[in-house]
Formats: structure tokens, sequence, C-alpha cells
């Protein structure tokens, strides 16, 4: 069974595109955000926040030319959002150098 390395490895080989890695970084938040005011039963603006995060991650993989990673399997749900802090920590502490082999 693979396990979280992989699945955000192939995340990663999804997501290059600068505008596709924004689109995700500002959707996945809002639909989380939608979940939570639906379950709040604040659900006008609930549903419109959802709806308005999924039309975002589509856009960016439209601009990507790729389809969703979800499309491959239900596992991607959970692993969009934690993609999505990974980013955001590289973003502000810089990314974590992997040792390269002496040439």
């Amino acid at each position: 069974m693979p396990n979280l390395d992989h699945y955000m490895g192939q995340y990663d080989h999804e997501h290059h595109n600068p505008i596709n890695k924004a689109m995700h970084a500002i959707g996945i938040p809002i639909i989380f955000a939608g979940i939570i005011l639906l379950v709040m039963t604040v659900w006008k603006w609930g549903l419109a926040l959802f709806v308005g995060g999924w039309v975002l991650l589509f856009v960016g993989h439209r601009i990507e030319g790729n389809k969703p990673a979800f499309f491959q399997g239900p596992v991607y749900f959970l692993v969009g959002p934690l993609w999505v802090l990974k980013e955001l920590k590289e973003a502000i502490f810089g990314r974590k150098r992997t040792a390269s082999a002496p040439q």
C-alpha cells in the first residue's frame, strides 16, 4: 500500500503550473470554509464558497492541462489539503534540501 510520500509526490507531479498552484492555495481553504459554514447552517454562504472553491480548482487544472488528482482515487481529497499546507510551509521556510551525490 502506498504511503503519504507516494501520494504527495504524485500530487506534486500533477501541480507544476504556478497559476494552478495558486488556484489550489485559494480554492482548497475556500472549500473547507464552505463546508464549515454548511455545517453551521449558513447554507447560502457555505454553498457559494464550496462551489466557488471547486470552480477555482477545475479552472487551475484546465490551465495546467490535466485532470484533478482525485479522479485517480478518493485519497486525494485528503492529500490536497496536506499538499497546500506543505506548499505554504515551503513558501515561508524554504524547501527542504536533499543531499546530492558527489560528482
